[in-house]
């Protein structure tokens, strides 16, 4: 009989305390009680027919969002990342060409898991805070001849919204299948897929959602399933294996569906609900009250005497802003004076963009004026508390 060496942890043996926070960084956002109640229903089973009716109220969800009529729409289970890696684990070969466009770490990211499973990978190159013209693009297509094109909408590291018109259409002039990222984005700011000819479109439940993180819905063109199912090999991963996600989401046409992995069933009623609420808004009225709200604030910011990373208005992002890290001052600093003493989380920089910016989102519902002139009061708090060097 085996004995007990490792004696029980102190530490659960008292019970859990989580802070209330205004969760004001570029992700994940605060949820909403009406969410968080709902996945406090009770866990049943996963292959259970109330849960499949459930994941087909996501589906429907996730196609209005999105604005498609692709079949091949559901949540995968897991974060963004976990989007992406589907997106390109299904579509792309070893041996393949792929085509990014890096303005920011989610292109530097695509381009890593490309690279992992042995694909021959491009990169086109932007400075943080900018974007590509269609006419950058459609040369590095003529050129590279990628199987897929990269893109992120939203690029939350930088603060850019990226301009997505023809670009579509490019990708199918030169036979590539175009793959958006847009986690930061989506809710918050226009997004037509099958208008823009997007072959792949993800994002992450987190966001402007406002679901705990954990779901990343998902949705493939025809054209996109025309080449996934049409593989010389099988995908590097059998969890993000489209095949078997299809059948277990019911996107398949088939009868009956397959044991293919133990969904988190109470994850889906989250984003089932913060559907919901964005059906009850709108899509429209969803993003016109998100760039109010950043116009609100940027307005603000300038009032301030502080400075906006990205300079072309049409390129900022509604849901993430990034403000120039204020000359003389250390910008952890900022970011840890602000979350001791307003409880409120920003964030500094992330990938390319560290050292360079401040990043604040207000994303679902923490995108209001209330929410700006509460980050406005806070920020003008800091700068005046906060050292700041004479050099």
């Amino acid at each position: 009989m085996s004995s007990v060496s490792v004696p029980p942890p102190k530490c659960l043996q008292k019970p859990l305390v989580v802070p209330h926070r205004h969760m004001f960084g570029p992700g994940p956002s605060n949820v909403p009680p009406r969410i968080l109640q709902a996945g406090a229903n009770p866990v049943i089973g996963h292959m259970h027919p109330e849960i499949f009716e459930i994941m087909n109220d996501i589906k429907s969800g996730i196609q209005y969002m999105f604005q498609t009529q692709n079949k091949m729409t559901f949540a995968v289970s897991g974060t963004g990342h976990t989007a992406m890696e589907c997106a390109i684990f299904n579509t792309v070969e070893s041996g393949e060409s792929v085509l990014t466009a890096v303005n920011g770490i989610w292109g530097e990211r695509a381009a890593e898991m490309a690279e992992r499973i042995g694909a021959r990978v491009n990169t086109i190159v932007a400075a943080p805070g900018g974007f590509f013209t269609n006419e950058e693009i459609e040369q590095a297509l003529s050129k590279h001849r990628p199987v897929v094109f990269f893109l992120a909408h939203g690029e939350s590291s930088t603060g850019v919204l990226h301009p997505l018109d023809g670009i579509g259409q490019l990708c199918h002039k030169y036979n590539c299948l175009f793959l958006v990222d847009s986690v930061a984005s989506v809710g918050g700011a226009p997004l037509c897929m099958d208008q823009l000819g997007i072959d792949i479109l993800y994002t992450g439940s987190q966001k402007v959602l406002n679901a705990p993180p954990g779901t990343a819905p998902i949705s493939f063109s025809e054209r996109a399933c025309q080449k996934i199912f049409n593989r010389r090999t099988k995908p590097v991963s059998f969890f993000l294996d489209l095949s078997w996600l299809a059948n277990y989401w019911g996107c398949d046409g088939k009868p009956s569906r397959v044991y293919h992995h133990t969904g988190p069933v109470t994850a889906f009623y989250s984003l089932r609900e913060s559907l919901a609420v964005l059906v009850e808004e709108g899509l429209e009225n969803s993003w016109e009250r998100h760039q109010k709200a950043a116009e609100y604030f940027h307005t603000g910011l300038e009032s301030m005497g502080l400075k906006l990373f990205v300079k072309e208005k049409k390129a900022r992002l509604p849901t993430v802003t990034t403000i120039v890290a204020p000359r003389g001052y250390d910008w952890k600093e900022i970011t840890t004076y602000i979350m001791k003493t307003h409880n409120l989380e920003i964030s500094g920089g992330l990938g390319p963009s560290v050292g360079l910016v401040l990043r604040v989102g207000l994303m679902g519902c923490n995108s209001s004026k209330a929410n700006v002139d509460m980050v406005l009061a806070a920020l003008k708090d800091a700068l005046t508390h906060c050292h700041k060097s004479k050099v």
